[in-house]
């Protein structure tokens, strides 16, 4: 039996999924590369719908769904990394009701208008790690079933919830918005990340790699609650949004592991 061809229908849909966001959207439906993350996927309970391998390799993941074999070379061409690994799992997208999550979560990490999948999928690592009850992303962010994004996340985007949302929603399922900000503006109250109280019903917003959050938002205009900064010395005005979201992230956990429910966190 010959393998599946590079033009064969549902191999070029693979490729379409793994490099449009419209057509993963369009179907519900992505691809996920490699069996660390297939596995990860499938221990996390997601529906996979096939999985393709190179002809004879041998290559399965139990659980992921049928395999299909793939001729000699497809691999390659159709997957997103120069060395890819099989399997390439078919995977449906889960529908999340965004209020019900937020609803019943007490920290959250929000992504306005992050663009890079790198720092997308280490945050979604991160945040997961911290004991983060869901991700947001605003619109105008990264899709989180960006196949980069999902490598990134080292699996965490399959244990944790990811919702697409506006700050505004946001603010309105009654979290407190904690903000960053690397340098002082007008009218903003600026409090060093591990000086904050971080133990409340709290939303920790990152904002865009280049812009970060706008400098028009301040103590009075914005939905921000609390404005955060991570204190460091050297020539670096501000640090990478992965790398402040880390830091952040894990000082709240410190900080909600040690306060105790009717004691006073100040």
């Amino acid at each position: 039996m010959t393998g599946l061809g590079a033009t064969n229908r549902n191999v070029q849909q693979l490729k379409k999924l793994l490099g449009r966001r419209s057509e993963r959207h369009a179907t519900r439906q992505f691809v996920i590369e490699g069996p660390v993350l297939s596995t990860e996927a499938v221990r996390a309970g997601w529906i996979c719908l096939a999985q393709y391998v190179p002809e004879g390799s041998g290559v399965k993941v139990e659980g992921a769904g049928p395999v299909n074999e793939l001729a000699a070379g497809v691999l390659e061409r159709v997957a997103s990394t120069q060395s890819p690994q099989a399997p390439l799992t078919l995977a449906k997208m889960r529908d999340h009701d965004v209020v019900a999550v937020l609803a019943a979560a007490s920290f959250i990490v929000v992504l306005d208008r992050v663009g890079d999948p790198g720092n997308v999928g280490t945050i979604l690592r991160s945040a997961e790690a911290a004991g983060a009850e869901a991700i947001v992303l605003t619109p105008g962010s990264v899709d989180v079933f960006n196949p980069k994004v999902l490598r990134s996340s080292a699996g965490a985007v399959f244990h944790v919830p990811v919702l697409v949302a506006t700050l505004e929603e946001v603010a309105d399922s009654g979290f407190e918005l904690a903000g960053t900000s690397s340098h002082e503006f007008p009218d903003r109250t600026v409090v060093a990340h591990t000086e904050a109280d971080l133990t409340r019903r709290l939303a920790i917003v990152m904002g865009n790699e280049a812009a970060g959050l706008p400098d028009e938002w301040n103590d009075h205009d914005g939905p921000i609650d609390t404005w955060l900064t991570i204190r460091h010395r050297g020539r670096s005005e501000s640090l990478n949004v992965a790398m402040a979201a880390t830091i952040i992230v894990f000082e709240a956990a410190r900080q909600r592991a040690e306060y105790q429910p009717g004691s006073d966190p100040g």
